[in-house]
């Protein structure tokens, strides 16, 4: 398993990383993450499309979840066929929401794995695991235009990706104060105390991993992000805009 990881998703990683050093001057790694970030997000562009509407569409649909919830409250069995009924109805499919959530953060493992052994390796290149037509710049300039060296913790970069995580998730939240009490003194239910927690603990974790672990790594997250709240901007007021002129 090990090795099929490394050959379809380590090993591409790295030598995009890589093909992208030796085009900037003094082999810039932080330039090369910025620009192998913003390929991998391209790639995976229409997934993240899906993802995204998959996550509008359940939150729209979240008042009539709720309901059907309460009204089937004990009978587990109708409650079920009533939820799968309304997600055929709608078009929904939930698992769509997770199969790009889970592609991506196999890239995060591989980026992850890529700036750690970069890192650890005094910013030398395995020529090793090079194919054929990427050349070795040698050694790579840690050096982010004096704002960071990415070899070691930049508070800045962890700070401004936990906020551009905070404000990514934020986007598609809707809590509207009618939503925000519930009827007759009832407990929210555990999808939406799960968002409100991932809203604080994501960029709380974000964080956490930045201030201990190289800059480079917050650098990778943070153009992620705002490639993610860019797509997600266009996405979302594209279908803003086509249901104000239905």
């Amino acid at each position: 398993m090990n090795e099929i990881f490394t050959t379809i998703v380590y090993q591409p990683v790295y030598n995009l990383i890589i093909f992208f050093a030796d085009l900037f001057p003094i082999a810039n790694f932080g330039l090369a993450i910025v620009v192998a970030t913003i390929v991998i997000k391209l790639l995976f562009v229409s997934l993240s499309k899906q993802q995204i509407e998959s996550q509008k569409k359940l939150q729209d649909l979240q008042p009539k979840i709720k309901a059907i919830q309460e009204k089937y409250k004990d009978d587990k069995e109708q409650q079920s066929k009533s939820m799968m009924e309304l997600y055929k109805v709608n078009k929904v499919n939930p698992v769509m929401g997770c199969l790009p959530l889970i592609v991506q953060i196999v890239f995060l493992i591989a980026i992850y794995q890529v700036i750690m052994r970069i890192s650890e390796t005094g910013f030398g290149v395995d020529a090793s695991l090079l194919y054929p037509f990427v050349s070795d710049p040698g050694t790579l300039s840690h050096e982010f235009f004096r704002i960071a060296d990415l070899e070691k913790p930049s508070i800045l970069f962890a700070v401004l990706a936990a906020l551009g995580q905070f404000y990514q998730m934020k986007m598609l939240s809707q809590d509207k104060p009618a939503e925000k009490k519930q009827d007759d003194g009832k407990e929210a239910d555990f999808a939406t105390i799960m968002n409100k927690q991932m809203l604080y603990m994501g960029p709380i974790l974000t964080l956490f991993i930045g201030v201990r672990f190289p800059s480079a790594l917050s650098l990778y997250w943070l153009v992620s992000t705002v490639f993610s709240i860019v797509q997600q901007w266009y996405i979302l007021d594209r279908k803003n805009n086509d249901g104000n002129k239905e």
